[in-house]
């Protein structure tokens, strides 16, 4: 990334701004703006989240909200109620609070001598979601938002459930945010009253899981804040990105599609990062689009922001399976409207462990329904049931230790993350194949897998797996979906299937844009787990799979297909020099794959830890360090477990505060189990503990 210091606008900051909420309560800012804004007021963006501005997230701020109040705007970062040294509690997360207070904070930013009026909000991930959760609500000052790696849907497409199976990242993010709502506020800023607020804090907060496990399948839980429930609600323009290697691959294109006001998509190669700070490469010059759209739309600056391609994607291109990459092969595409025209659902059949080519066997459909040469025809014979002519069925009941080279369900960036060679998942799957590629094939959206199947349990469980498989045989996940086979007639009601009846089942795999070279093959792998990635069913499952009446459908794009986009469509990544830090212990990252062959333990275990760091700008020392474990005992169902546990140490000459949270989570056939810990400490004295354990009832899952 070039650091830029000579900017249009000289800057001045405000490290700490309190900002009075509606009912008293106040939250802490910082602002950055252009030292004539005093004089010359101008629009004002927000980054609204609970991360702590003044150490946690400050070197990332540091990067680009400068950057942006350089160019003419003022730049505020707020914590979130009950977070950094905001006064309250934070108890969950897109509560109507939290909402409430975003449009507080809006009214006061566009009331203030600098600000003329005109706001926008931006972020990733949580302050993503706010920004276009807030966008909802229309508050009267709001006239766009940037938005990156966030999700319109909070229950089908976060990191919490996947097609109505509950995956990991819902107990390590839980686990997080145990402890980043927890952490006191500092000294500095809150006087003598930090003590009070930590203690507030850590009486008035439980393990975020029980609340998430309570509500399994879609409900009013969910529905709240979730904009897929009215799109057209939002009225502002959107600016949305996300990575390819993100777990919010899917809602760019969904809101291209849905929303009807001004919109931009952009999905590059990236994991859960902005895409000037992106990983793997290529970085691109972000921020100079951020400040583009700011221009537009809310300076009204005549800029040709709107012009080209809506979506902008990066085509991978091949690579060897690997769990970090520094950079992905590839090409910008561009489409001019989406749902693209140019692109091509094609139905693949499924037969004798090969994917055939639809062209060479009968009639196939976009629909999934197919007839074959010798007449076995499939129709929908009502609720989610096959009505059939009998035929062979392949049959897999797939061993826990599929899934443990599946890396994150979002790749944060804390290699090996990524999915590892597949081949050793493959063995405990039904396996599919293309023939080697005769020409180069390209595909961008969401591939889908339509199933003809039955199953041993009531309830059951399948994961699908694309991948590009080299001519050496090694196999680079392209991408996945999982769904609960309870709920294949939807999320909100789920029912236990009929062992041995033959049903339906229409689920997506994540959206991807990937070409697969000449010599190569596409595979698609079913299995009936997929652990530790998503918690299993209550039993092993025997899938069948009818594969005459089972099909794999691609979105093919043509390799030429005009696409607008100039031959260098993004500058150089840009920022502003971040502020200093000092490392005074060493970080460490480590992903361990553990088996006992004498006692059939498996184990994953993820340590991240950040070390010990330096803000040398405030003179205070934070670490942060986590650790999770997954585990299970051969292939018994009920012995899975996983654990998230972090510290989290704030200290300067003569303070120092830490929390320690650990949270485990177990089950058995029909409940699962949470324990969970919280423990608060100033200097080597413990001065709060607390301990659950909850019981909370599976609902066919």
């Amino acid at each position: 990334m070039r650091e830029v210091n000579n900017l249009p606008y000289a800057t001045k900051e405000d490290p700490h701004v309190s900002v009075p909420m509606s009912d008293g309560t106040l939250l802490s800012a910082r602002v950055w703006r252009p030292t004539s804004s005093d004089q010359e007021p101008v629009p004002a963006v927000l980054e609204y989240i609970p991360y702590r501005q003044r150490d946690l997230t400050s070197v990332r701020d540091s990067v680009h909200h400068p950057y942006i109040a350089g160019h003419g705007y003022a730049c505020v970062r707020v914590d979130l109620r009950g977070t950094g040294d905001s006064e309250g509690v934070l108890e969950d997360e897109y509560l109507e609070q939290e909402q409430r207070d975003a449009e507080d904070v809006l009214a006061w930013l566009a009331d203030q001598p600098w600000c003329d009026g005109n706001t926008g909000m931006m972020g990733i991930s949580w302050g993503a979601f706010a920004a276009l959760q807030v966008a909802a609500r229309q508050p009267e000052s709001l006239r766009a938002v940037v938005i990156a790696s966030f999700t319109d849907d909070r229950y089908a497409d976060d990191m919490h459930y996947m097609g109505g199976a509950l995956l990991s990242d819902n107990l390590a993010e839980a686990g997080t945010m145990f402890a980043y709502a927890t952490c006191p506020p500092d000294p500095a800023v809150a006087g003598e009253r930090w003590r009070e607020m930590w203690r507030e804090r850590l009486e008035n907060t439980e393990p975020w899981v029980l609340e998430w496990l309570r509500h399994q399948r879609r409900d009013d839980y969910w529905r709240h804040a979730s904009v897929c429930e009215d799109y057209s609600a939002v009225r502002c323009p959107v600016l949305a990105s996300s990575g390819w290697a993100d777990g919010y691959s899917n809602a760019v294109t969904r809101l291209l599609a849905h929303l009807d006001v001004p919109r931009k998509g952009l999905i590059g190669p990236w994991s859960h990062k902005f895409p000037h700070l992106g990983e793997p490469g290529p970085a691109i010059g972000y921020l100079q689009e951020v400040v583009r759209w700011w221009d537009h739309w809310l300076k009204g600056i005549d800029n040709g922001v709107m012009e080209g391609p809506v979506l902008s994607a990066w085509m991978q291109d091949s690579v060897p399976p690997s769990t970090s990459y520094e950079e992905r092969p590839g090409r910008w595409v561009g489409e001019l409207e989406w749902p693209s025209p140019g692109i091509e659902p094609v139905a693949h059949p499924l037969l004798r462990h090969r994917i055939a080519d639809p062209a060479l066997v009968g009639t196939s459909h976009t629909d999934g329904t197919h007839v074959d040469g010798e007449g076995d025809g499939v129709v929908d014979g009502g609720d989610g049931a096959s009505a059939h002519t009998p035929g062979d069925a392949l049959t897999v009941q797939s061993p826990l230790s599929v899934g443990q080279f599946a890396g994150k369900w979002a790749s944060y960036n804390a290699p090996p993350d990524l999915p590892y060679d597949q081949r050793e998942e493959d063995g405990g799957s039904l396996v599919f194949d293309t023939d080697p590629l005769d020409e180069r094939v390209e595909i961008l959206g969401s591939p889908s897998v339509e199933l003809d199947l039955s199953v041993s349990e009531p309830v059951a469980q399948v994961a699908a797996r694309l991948s590009d498989v080299a001519p050496d045989g090694s196999a680079t996940r392209v991408t996945y979906g999982v769904l609960n086979l309870a709920h294949r007639n939807g999320t909100d009601a789920p029912e236990p299937l009929e062992p041995g009846r033959r049903y339906r089942a229409r689920f997506q795999l994540n959206g991807v844009a990937q070409a697969f070279p000449p010599g190569h093959r596409i595979r698609l792998s079913l299995s009936t787990s997929y652990w530790p990635l998503a918690w299993p069913p209550p039993k092993p499952v025997l899938l069948s799979v009818y594969e005459r009446s089972s099909t794999l459908t691609l979105p093919f794009r043509p390799a030429d297909a005009p696409d607008g986009l100039p031959r260098e469509p993004f500058g150089e990544a840009e920022g502003t020099p971040p502020l200093a830090t000092t490392s005074l212990t060493p970080p460490e990252e480590r992903w361990d794959v553990k088996r006992d062959l004498i006692g059939y333990t498996s184990e994953l275990e993820i340590v991240k830890d950040r070390g010990m760091e330096r803000f040398e700008d405030i003179a205070l020392d934070v670490g942060r360090r986590a650790y999770e474990r997954y585990a299970a005992v051969a292939d018994d169902f009920t012995s899975v477990s996983g654990e998230s546990t972090w510290t989290m140490t704030f200290r300067r000459e003569a303070w120092e505060a830490r929390v320690v949270t650990r949270t485990v989570l177990s089950s058995d056939e029909t409940d699962f189990f949470v324990h969970a810990t919280l423990d608060g400490y100033e200097g080597e004295r413990r001065v709060f503990s607390r301990t659950w354990n909850e019981t909370v009832p599976r609902d066919c899952l």
